[in-house]
Parts: C-alpha cells; sequence; structure tokens
C-alpha cells in the first residue's frame, strides 16, 4: 500500500515539476514576443474550429 502510495505522489510531483517549467519557459516567450504568439494562437484557434466545422458537416 505504501508502495502504490509513493508511486502517486511521485508522479504528481513529476507532474506539478513539468508544469512549472512550462509555464516559466511560457512566461519567458510571451514576455519576449507577446503580439507574435498571440497572433499565431489566434490563427491555431481559428484553423481548428474551421477543420472541426468541416468534419461536423461531412458527418452530416
Amino acid at each position: 500500500m505504501q508502495k502504490s502510495t509513493m508511486n502517486v505522489v511521485k508522479g504528481v510531483s513529476a507532474g506539478l515539476m513539468t508544469g512549472m517549467a512550462v509555464g516559466y519557459i511560457g512566461k519567458k516567450m510571451m514576455d519576449k514576443n507577446g503580439n507574435q504568439i498571440k497572433k499565431k494562437a489566434s490563427k491555431a484557434v481559428q484553423t481548428m474550429e474551421n477543420l472541426l466545422d468541416t468534419a461536423q458537416y461531412m458527418l452530416k
């Protein structure tokens, strides 16, 4: 029982460390060139919306 609990704790801590690293890197990138990243993210979201709309239309 204790071994499985430790595995869960290790997994959670690894996830938290990874999340913190990704957040830190993302913040640094946003500080450096935030407008360019926002534009690219907006275009990516719009592309995904168009893709999902097309798939939905094809399934009707």
